[in-house]
């Protein structure tokens, strides 16, 4: 029997490489490794409903409510849970488990995703979280009683979300954000502001412009310590402060590990012809806007990824040439009281924002705002506004940034690794 494909990570990037991997027509066996004990599940939920629902539920029935479907094409992949990889030899095509247990594979998937960054910071640690995992979740969501004073550090989309979820359960909230709003890295300063105001008008606190430099307390956390030496008090600290790619078990084998996997188009790790990644770890060009790699922080990049990466690895396997590139319209969206923010495309591109329809001032009446590079529309975000209308904007953005022609994709290819 050949050597089974291994998928390390075992996420929703994982059980789509599995997925795609059959759909692609690899009928050989398929091995996931995942760190986690549970079964690939939905993470957006984490930070509002099963947050918010968590304290009053077992852990099973959360898991349960979360766990996505898994299809028949994958029944025969075997799943090994809860059992964390440590290191890895392209060379001689193994990856080693923390057991000391060494598996050969014909061809690697890298899907270990990313895991939340954490502070350095003197004082206690009961009383501290960050969110990332079921897990996380669990454990923090008695903590979030009604009067608990709660400080998230960091005003990015998962800082807003939580920070959304923990006023609606009656806690007392303040962000503390170094930008000089939320989410201005993401979208923009005069955005941020509009949803930072719009958060005020719900109860929320924010601290701009601001550091934590200390955490208080003896053996809980009771405040935080600003870089300008004011004190919050603060029963709950929640860190949002942005995520880091776990790849220190690939160290060694000469990758670029800068920022993520280097992929190149067709997301075959580059320098490595049999091994691809997928999902938020895989830094990669989309070449409908450029041919600058990057990683890709949102919910439907392990779809996306997994396509292209299960493609390229099938026809490695099978000595063919690999055809395409990932090219998907990046989509994002986020919950915050109720109202959705969905976006299409690349903001960070952007050097001008127009404001097409609305007033920021009141976000939550309904606003729609394009991001242009130069004259090109490179993203579009609507706040507020019915879904019967956001695919209009999505094909605005998709005509402005049209799929790469094959001289373009051949040329990506061969800065990458030979096809």
């Amino acid at each position: 029997m050949a050597d089974p494909v291994v998928i390390v990570g075992a996420g929703m990037a994982g059980l789509r490489a599995a997925e795609q991997l059959r759909a692609a027509g690899w009928e050989g066996p398929v091995t996931v490794i995942g760190e986690e004990t549970h079964a690939p599940y939905n993470r957006p939920p984490l930070s509002k409903e099963a947050l918010a629902e968590a304290a009053d539920k077992p852990l099973h029935e959360v898991h349960a409510s979360l766990a996505f479907r898994q299809r028949a094409s994958v029944a025969d992949v075997t799943w090994r849970l809860g059992t964390r990889v440590t290191g890895c030899d392209m060379d001689s095509r193994t990856v080693t488990l923390a057991d000391e247990t060494v598996l050969d594979y014909g061809g690697l998937v890298i899907a270990t995703g990313l895991r939340p960054r954490r502070l350095r910071l003197s004082g206690p640690t009961v009383g501290r979280s960050a969110l990332r995992t079921l897990d996380d979740a669990y454990a923090l969501a008695p903590r979030l009683r009604a009067g608990a004073r709660v400080v998230v550090i960091g005003g990015g989309f998962i800082g807003c979300e939580i920070a959304a979820t923990a006023i609606g359960l009656g806690c007392a909230v303040t962000v503390v954000e170094p930008a000089p709003a939320p989410l201005a890295t993401a979208l923009g300063p005069e955005v941020g502001a509009a949803v930072q105001a719009f958060h005020e008008r719900r109860g929320i606190t924010f601290c701009t412009e601001r550091k934590v430099v200390a955490l208080t307390g003896d053996e809980a956390v009771s405040g935080v310590v600003l870089d300008d030496d004011s004190v919050l008090e603060a029963d709950v600290v929640v860190e949002a402060v942005g995520s880091e790619p776990n790849v220190e078990w690939l160290a060694g084998n000469e990758l670029d590990l800068s920022d993520g996997v280097l992929c190149d188009a067709q997301l075959r790790v580059v320098g490595r012809s049999d091994v691809v990644a997928v999902g938020d770890v895989a830094r990669y060009p989309n070449l409908r806007f450029d041919d600058v790699p990057r990683r890709v922080e949102h919910w439907c990049t392990p779809t996306d990824t997994a396509k292209q990466a299960a493609r390229t690895l099938v026809a490695q396997l099978r000595g063919t040439p690999a055809t395409g590139a990932c090219t998907a319209m990046p989509s994002f969206w986020s919950d915050q009281h109720g109202l959705r923010i969905q976006g299409f495309g690349l903001p960070r591109l952007a050097d001008d924002v127009r404001v097409v329809t609305g007033d920021l001032d009141r976000v939550e009446d309904g606003v729609i705002v394009h991001y242009h590079r130069g004259e090109r529309l490179v993203a579009a975000l609507l706040v507020g506004i019915p879904a019967s209308q956001h695919r209009a904007h999505r094909d605005l953005v998709e005509a402005a940034n049209p799929l790469p022609t094959d001289d373009k994709l051949q040329t990506s290819v061969l800065k990458g690794v030979p096809a």
